[in-house]
């Protein structure tokens, strides 16, 4: 797997999804998001700095739906942006919509298990 920069937003597309969310050995939070979405924009700050406050407890990443069909379609993602949470492979939670900052580090902490 390749590395990735601690603390630092990834970017996921249909041909890494495989590697980086479902081979990953760390809980992955796969942001679902495109250019043309207000909301999107609007968490980004957000996850960016929630990326750097898990470090290496959990990756957080992107993926624009519009180049990425595949898994947004895979994954049922109807509305933007769409939070999923992996473990293991697995999708364990989800978020749909812009949250606050403070509601995002505690719903994605318990849904990853980082407790």
């Amino acid at each position: 797997m390749p590395q990735t920069e601690i603390g630092s937003l990834v970017t996921v597309t249909d041909d890494t999804f495989t590697e980086l969310v479902l081979a990953s050995d760390r809980p992955v939070v796969v942001d679902f998001w495109a250019e043309w979405c207000p909301p999107c924009k609007a968490i980004e700050k957000s996850l960016a700095e929630l990326a750097q406050e898990f470090g290496d407890r959990m990756v957080v990443a992107k993926l624009n739906s519009d180049e990425n069909p595949t898994a947004t379609r895979n994954y049922g993602v109807m509305s933007l942006p769409t939070l999923l949470v992996f473990r293991r492979g697995e999708v364990v939670g989800s978020t749909v919509g812009s949250r606050p900052k403070s509601y995002l580090r505690q719903t994605l902490t318990a849904q990853a298990q980082l407790l």
